[in-house]
């Protein structure tokens, strides 16, 4: 079990990482009457972890800023894993911390910022993207006074905000990197598995629209098979879980350790708020460089869709990438491995 436990870990994208030994600083920016699409409001709190040193311009305006987005369910501190700090955060790579400020939130719904578990469960204000978005740019702007980014690095449902800034803030980023993703609406595939795992969850007796006193844990074991197969690599489930019993163990491992800790509401929240994201009508607004890479392994962003070829000639200044599939890669989690982009990611940031 310790053995499919450790290669879990290795092939599956974690959704919450405990923060390596790297200096941070963490804090909380309230946003007092946030309004969102819905209509709804609430005060609303936004966690944020930040490395390095804001430096300021002669006109004292933040000019080292990125801002590094995660995916569905995971936090800032996923970032502070070695695969990518170890990577990204020391001497000469290519956020260096002791020239570049990181600004790593935890959005709506995600890590420690409000959620629905907080206490309002299926009260909670039904946010999408772009209220995702608008809070990342209220937290930057009133809560750290950064007025302009180089970069904001997005992975996953990171990714799909990136491209949601670039559409709504043209120019606010000086450049863009969104790993993982599509800028289109999601349907087909991706929505349905989406959507199974919202039905799996409120199917669950347990579940009693959203008043539950344990949470309901069948619900929550489909769901996370379904993250499963939706972020893993086929090419290297295959080659670590040759077996039958091997692939059932390591399954059975997976719920324990993506699973443990999930709160229902706000999986079917987080699942949910893609729901009406499509930056595509506004592709061409995005006229900063862009390094956009997708993996050839990935389930959720299949290739032969064809999207970026389309897409990409919309945006003057793109650069799309598909890494190759390899018992190396990590499916829809490559997006977390910098070494495969790593030397691509500074060709951009030296880019005007």
């Amino acid at each position: 079990m310790t053995r499919i436990l450790i290669l879990l870990a290795l092939l599956l994208a974690p959704r919450t990482a405990t923060a390596a030994p790297w200096p941070t600083t963490e804090g909380d920016y309230t946003i007092k009457d946030f309004h969102f699409r819905s209509g709804e409001t609430l005060d609303l709190r936004i966690h944020y972890t930040t490395l390095g040193t804001p430096h300021r311009d002669r006109n004292g305006r933040i000019d080292n800023a990125v801002m590094v987005l995660h995916g569905t369910g995971g936090t800032g501190k996923q970032f502070l894993v070695p695969q990518f700090a170890d990577e990204l955060y020391g001497p000469g790579q290519p956020l260096d911390i002791a020239k570049t400020y990181v600004i790593l939130p935890d959005n709506i719904g995600h890590g420690a910022s409000s959620r629905p578990s907080d206490g309002l469960r299926m009260a909670f204000p039904h946010y999408d993207y772009s209220d995702m978005v608008e809070a990342q740019r209220r937290l930057l702007v009133d809560g750290l006074h950064v007025e302009s980014l180089q970069l904001i690095l997005g992975t996953s449902m990171g990714c799909m905000h990136a491209f949601v800034w670039g559409t709504e803030h043209p120019g606010f980023a000086k450049r863009l990197a969104p790993f993982a993703c599509q800028p289109v609406e999601i349907a087909g595939r991706n929505r349905m598995w989406r959507k199974m795992a919202i039905d799996a969850i409120e199917a669950d007796p347990l579940w009693n629209n959203g008043n539950y006193t344990t949470q309901p844990l069948g619900g929550l074991r489909t769901a996370t098979a379904l993250s499963v197969i939706a972020g893993g690599n086929p090419m290297a489930l295959q080659a670590q879980f040759p077996t039958r019993s091997q692939a059932e163990e390591a399954l059975a491992a997976a719920f324990a350790s993506r699973g443990a800790g999930v709160d229902a509401n706000n999986a079917i929240y987080f699942y949910d708020a893609s729901r009406n994201y499509d930056p595509s009508a506004n592709l061409e607004k995005i006229t900063v460089p862009v390094l956009w890479i997708n993996s050839a392994d990935d389930f959720i962003n299949p290739p032969e869709l064809g999207i970026p070829e389309r897409e990409g000639k919309r945006m003057p200044r793109a650069r799309f990438i598909l890494i190759p599939a390899s018992v190396e890669t990590r499916g829809h989690g490559t997006h977390t491995w910098a070494k495969f982009w790593k030397a691509d990611l500074a060709q951009l940031l030296a880019t005007p």
